[in-house]
């Protein structure tokens, strides 16, 4: 199966305490993706900035920590043809006034500081956060679904 990768999506603290765990999950199962890692954490400082440590020079970026850390976040490993790409048509525009109705962000949020999701911009970031957030690797398995997903 050529262009299959592995992305990572992050609910942040809002969509957890929201309760929009499920419907997050279904979404990208529906899609047809497979679910590899997946766990809640309470993340450290340390983490939450190597995470950001992209945008450590903007103004927002303790703000952006502090809010990541505040609550749990559920962390998971999604697989798939274009994975990476898809999901972040899947979440919307990181302005959720900008997203279209039908995506995560479109359908449930308003505000920048508070959109729910993270999901990786590409597939080396993919690869970086993956190695961040599951040091010690995802599940890997034959998923029974893939050949009614995939030729």
């Amino acid at each position: 199966m050529s262009n299959t990768e592995r992305t990572y999506i992050m609910i942040k603290p809002d969509g957890v305490q929201r309760g929009l765990i499920g419907t997050i999950i279904q979404r990208f199962e529906q899609r047809g993706f497979i679910l590899r890692g997946l766990k809640m954490m309470s993340v450290e400082k340390s983490h939450a900035e190597a995470h950001y440590a992209d945008l450590s020079s903007k103004p927002f970026f303790g703000g952006l920590v502090e809010y990541i850390c505040s609550a749990p976040v559920c962390a998971m490993c999604w697989e798939g043809k274009d994975v990476v790409k898809t999901g972040r048509k899947i979440i919307g525009a990181t302005n959720p006034l900008a997203s279209e109705p039908g995506t995560i962000r479109g359908d449930f949020c308003i505000d920048v500081g508070r959109n729910i999701i993270h999901g990786s911009d590409a597939v080396e970031s993919a690869q970086k956060e993956l190695a961040l957030w599951f040091p010690d690797g995802v599940c890997e398995y034959e998923h029974a679904m893939k050949p009614w997903i995939y030729e």
